[in-house]
């Protein structure tokens, strides 16, 4: 039951080849309990190739524009989907019912395009000064952002009762995948506050920062959550970790 979860999870939220698996109810209550280790995968790699690139001194444009892709790469750009629909969705500013009738349009509007350069005009900017120090608290960022988009969608009410947000939330062991996500908070904080304590102190506030935007956002504009404004929180939460480390 687990490996099938386990196995669920990557097919889902990343790019990594697995075995298919049975999509039941039994194989998907324990999905969420995974999710953070997707972005285990990704920050290896950002951490590792990172220092690969650095270590070969490469221009700091080149550098940058490799770190921004990485992320996109193993995930498919599921999470980016739904940021750029929701960006389309924010910026209608007509009622709940047309704005989620806007994320499930397939086609991009103009925020999206517009929003979508500027995320990457700035991942970018902003890996052009990461340094080692960093690149040694960046890659935590993408398994804390996966917990708490975990934790949203297990306690947030649903925005529509279909979809696969809903289908996750009624199949998922709640006390179960929550118990998972702060095991996965708490370690992930506790060792990013060991290796800097001020950098993890504030990698820290941002998350509460990004968390509660997260929750206004998923109320005020769309009535509840969906797996679009999973994604967009997601995006979010990890340009604002880069940023952190860069600016602070």
């Amino acid at each position: 039951m687990f490996l099938k979860a386990f196995l669920i999870a990557f097919s889902m939220y990343s790019r990594i080849p697995v075995p298919k698996t049975e999509w039941n109810e039994k194989n998907m209550r324990y999905v969420f309990c995974f999710f953070p280790l997707v972005g285990v995968v990704i920050g290896v790699v950002v951490w590792a190739l990172g220092n690969f690139l650095m270590y070969l001194n490469y221009g700091s444009l080149f550098f940058a524009s490799i770190m921004s892709a990485v992320p996109i790469f193993i995930t498919g750009g599921i999470h980016f989907d739904g940021f750029l629909d929701t960006l389309d969705g924010i910026n209608s500013y007509a009622d709940k019912e047309k704005k989620l009738e806007i994320l499930k349009d397939p086609n991009s509007g103009a925020f999206a395009i517009m929003g979508g350069i500027m995320y990457f005009v700035l991942s970018v900017g902003f890996w052009s000064e990461v340094n080692e120090k960093a690149l040694d608290i960046i890659p935590f960022g993408y398994v804390l952002s996966r917990a708490l988009s975990g934790f949203s969608v297990v306690l947030f009410p649903p925005a529509k009762k279909t979809g696969l947000v809903s289908l996750f939330k009624n199949n998922a062991d709640k006390i179960k995948v929550c118990a998972v996500m702060a095991v996965f908070v708490t370690i992930d904080l506790a060792v990013m506050i060991y290796i800097d304590d001020a950098m993890g102190s504030f990698m820290l506030f941002t998350a509460v920062i990004c968390f509660l935007y997260h929750y206004y956002n998923c109320m005020r504009n769309f009535g509840g959550i969906t797996g679009d404004l999973a994604g967009y929180f997601l995006q979010i939460c990890e340009l604002a970790f880069l940023a952190v480390n860069v600016i602070l």
